[in-house]
């Protein structure tokens, strides 16, 4: 009977070779083991989020002197633009003193007589680049009389007027002899002038301008004045029955044609307009990142390109435009005062035109406040540009709707639609630029590609 055969070991399929590692140690084996292999050094040196700044490492220096590159380019863009362009801001307020002279007044004897001479001598004597520019205009132009001149302020021919107003002397001298103790010296003269076309001027240079030379022709009139009456024997009872005639026999009223009454409308017609430009701003860049992450920019032709570009923001500032002007009426600006319910839509229609201007021309970015804070005429001659602004027209027709000033909104629009078509003209040249380029490294990465494959 033949023996049987030695059995074989029976090995384990599942052992891994971890426990077999194990177990031969166990046993004492000397059978040698793997130690994992280091990665270089210069890949350790690479690995992200391990450096501290000032790393003199290879990567982090380099990385770390383009940082600085950067920094120090957009730190030098920055210092430029405060040096070029923001003086232009300062200059709207910090240089009106040396540009008075450039608004015009006028002074209109419609009396003829001793107070008109003595009104017309006291503005005759005034001169210099920081006064205003006073004409004597003969009232032979102004056959209806001070109505006809409040209507050269409305139609903005002259920015202050002064009407000895008709009798005036003789009215004076009338109360003398009768001794008229409710003789009024302050319907003498009339100081006409407008607020509302810009009430910076207003307050801060025209009633200066207006203010110390008829008080000073009033005292000084005064004195020559009573100096004559003294040598009447009734003096005693003319001071006693009628002292004013005396004492001040001409002053003036000041009348403020159309006053600046509603504080709301600064909103409107200044530095609401900043706030209308960052809207266009923001909607702007916010149409870019549409397109850019959506990836439709590259996915269009250049002509479906440059429709969407140029039609999508005119439709969205149109809504946006509508929230802006019902912020307004919200707040109780009287659209209504000129127009009636039109005004409303007016200005809606003006600022929506203003949001397409700015949104597709923001270069226009900070040379657009400027010219809104004091009249164009009392700034240095550089901010001529001003009349072609969108800012400032839309500050004029603002002023038109609520405050009833010169109507120049047919001008105003004008202006607006201007800036479009540029815009409509200059951003498909743009667009066509950058989408040529883009097919140019586009081409060029699609032969790289086929050249390595």
């Amino acid at each position: 009977m033949p023996a049987p055969a030695p059995e074989e070991p029976t090995t384990d399929d599942s052992t891994t070779d971890s426990e077999r590692t194990a177990a031969q140690k166990s046993e004492g084996s000397s059978w040698p083991t793997a130690t994992p292999e280091q990665p270089p050094r210069h890949i350790l040196d690479d690995e992200p989020f391990s450096h501290s700044f000032f790393d003199s490492d290879e990567g982090t220096s380099r990385a770390r002197a383009q940082w600085f590159k950067i920094l120090m380019f957009g730190l030098g863009v920055v210092i430029c633009l405060v040096w070029t362009v923001l003086p232009m801001y300062w200059a709207a307020l910090g240089r009106i003193d040396s540009h008075v002279g450039s608004l015009t007044g006028w002074v209109v004897d419609f009396d003829g007589g001793q107070i008109g001479q003595a009104v017309v001598l006291a503005f005759q004597n005034i001169s210099g680049s920081d006064q205003m520019s006073w004409v004597t205009v003969p009232a032979n132009q102004f056959p209806n009389g001070p109505p006809d001149l409040v209507s050269a302020i409305l139609d903005e021919r002259c920015w202050a007027a002064i009407s000895i107003n008709p009798s005036a002397s003789a009215n004076l001298n009338a109360a003398v002899a009768a001794k008229n103790g409710a003789y009024n010296g302050s319907l003498a003269v009339t100081a006409f002038a407008s607020e509302a076309r810009n009430e910076n001027a207003y307050r801060d240079v025209i009633i200066e301008m207006i203010n110390p030379p008829l008080q000073l022709a009033s005292q000084q009139f005064a004195l020559q004045y009573a100096a004559g009456l003294g040598n009447r024997s009734d003096i005693a009872a003319l001071l006693m029955s009628a002292p004013s005639v005396v004492t001040l026999p001409f002053y003036y009223t000041l009348n403020n044609i159309r006053p600046f009454d509603v504080p709301v409308a600064a909103a409107v017609d200044y530095v609401g307009l900043i706030y209308l430009l960052i809207l266009a701003f923001i909607m702007t860049n916010q149409l870019l990142a549409a397109r850019v992450e959506s990836g439709l920019a590259r996915r269009l032709k250049l002509r479906s390109l440059i429709l969407v570009r140029i039609f999508t923001p005119i439709t969205m500032y149109f809504f946006v435009s509508l929230m802006y002007s019902l912020l307004s009426l919200a707040f109780e600006v009287p659209f209504n005062r000129r127009f009636g319910r039109a005004g409303f839509v007016i200005y809606w229609m003006m600022s929506w035109c203003a949001m397409i201007a700015l949104g597709l021309a923001l270069e226009a970015l900070i040379s657009n406040v400027a010219v809104v804070f004091y009249p164009i005429s009392l700034l240095p001659g550089i901010f001529r540009y001003g009349y072609a602004m969108p800012f400032y027209n839309v500050s004029r027709t603002a002023r038109t709707i609520i405050f009833s000033t010169q109507n120049q909104i047919g001008l105003n629009f004008g202006v607006q639609f201007a800036w479009i078509l540029v815009s409509c003209m200059t951003l498909p040249l743009f667009t066509w630029f950058v989408r040529r380029q883009e097919l140019r490294a586009w081409h060029k990465g699609r032969m790289h590609a086929k050249a390595v494959g």
